[in-house]
């Protein structure tokens, strides 16, 4: 917690200030003046909202004697418009009038969880109430935390903020990678950082696709709530070529002539426990269609957990990595990182190759006769 907020929060519980509870019903009260809702909106790979329903349902049980008006400040990624569509209306069906009995506003996270000056505190922010005073009383609330409030003319501007800022990362990532797909002679990590040297132009990194919570799924969030989603073509584009990238990569591999194939990382990102959309899963699952043996290691997993989630067994790390002929580095765990290069040499016996998603795992280590690519460098994904 202390990584992620930028303070350490023990001295709050020992004092008996922070606490937490599985009991909902402990938190509607007048103590607790501000309810801040962080759930997911993701269900099998597509927006959903049943858990804002129930959340927002609960709150409107709202004790209607009490004197105190709640600030509900919404921070998970919404689909556009659904705070008039959907939460407004339980409220108010709960007779509650939002503004008057209830405060409500959205302000979306921004923060990252493994880079520590990309905290809470850090990071600007965007907050919105669906009336004036609500965005006063959002910025003098989250203020204790955020030290860059930056206010938008209502609730609506600032539920699409997120969605938007993601799909522009989406249509990037993915035109990264179509590139390295069409210039396969060129190293189209080295191009994109020349093209990054532009004052106004960020740096992509070709991949085996975008994962998690925010980026796959933006596009989707944007069309669902658009008023003209026929004029979004960019976004289904991008939609398609994302979550069909995996496959593109398991086929080549699997055309390569490959039987056994060893995956390490079920997380997107090395160091997250997060497989919402990970690549490791879809290439997985092609790889099993196609025939191939596949196993997955990553330490922030159980083996039932694994198992459950892709139908694939686990392997040990390191020494499980002889028994396979390709080896795909989906997450680049710290740990995957520490291995000595004398060790990792030893475990590639029957390897032939190694295909790094983006984290340069063993960029700098000799593999010896195992052949070593990174995802969007030249030939990265030619028959070996």
């Amino acid at each position: 917690m202390e990584y992620w907020l930028g303070f350490d929060t023990k001295y709050l519980v020992q004092a008996g200030m922070m606490t937490a509870t599985v009991d909902w019903k402990r938190v509607l009260a007048a103590d607790f003046a501000v309810h801040m809702i962080a759930i997911p909106t993701e269900k099998e790979d597509e927006p959903w909202d049943g858990a804002l329903e129930d959340v927002i349902n609960k709150i409107g049980a709202y004790p209607s004697n009490s004197t105190e008006r709640p600030l509900v400040i919404i921070e998970s990624t919404l689909t556009p418009n659904k705070t008039d569509e959907l939460v407004i209306p339980i409220l108010e069906g709960k007779g509650l009038h939002v503004g008057e009995d209830v405060l409500l506003g959205v302000a979306p996270r921004r923060d990252w969880f493994i880079s520590p000056e990309k905290n809470l505190r850090a990071l600007p922010r965007i907050v919105g109430g669906t009336t004036s005073e609500t965005t006063k009383v959002m910025i003098e609330v989250l203020s204790i935390v955020c030290d860059k409030l930056i206010p938008s003319p209502d609730h609506r501007h600032a539920e699409i903020v997120k969605s938007v800022e993601n799909a522009y990362r989406h249509v990037d990532i993915t035109l990264a990678n179509q590139l390295s797909l069409a210039y396969p002679s060129l190293n189209m990590v080295e191009v994109l950082k020349l093209v990054g040297t532009k004052w106004n132009l960020n740096v992509y990194h070709p991949s085996f696709g975008s994962g998690g919570y925010c980026i796959p799924l933006s596009s989707k969030y944007v069309l669902e709530g658009a008023e003209k989603p026929e004029q979004l073509t960019i976004l289904k584009e991008a939609i398609s070529t994302d979550s069909n990238l995996p496959c593109v990569i398991a086929d080549r591999i699997a055309d390569s002539g490959f039987k056994r194939v060893g995956i390490l990382g079920l997380s997107y990102k090395g160091d997250l426990k997060v497989h919402v959309l990970s690549p490791a899963i879809r290439i997985t699952r092609r790889l099993m269609e196609r025939g191939i043996g596949v196993k997955i290691n990553d330490p922030y997993y159980t083996q039932e957990e694994i198992e459950r989630l892709t139908g694939a067994e686990t392997f040990s790390f390191p020494e499980g990595l002889s028994e396979f002929e390709c080896i795909l580095i989906v997450a680049g765990h710290r740990l995957y990182r520490a291995i000595p290069e004398s060790q990792l040499r030893r475990c590639l016996t029957n390897c032939r190759l190694v295909i790094d998603n983006l984290e340069e795992t063993w960029r700098d280590f000799d593999l010896g006769q195992t052949k070593y690519r990174i995802a969007g460098t030249s030939h990265w994904l030619d028959p070996l």
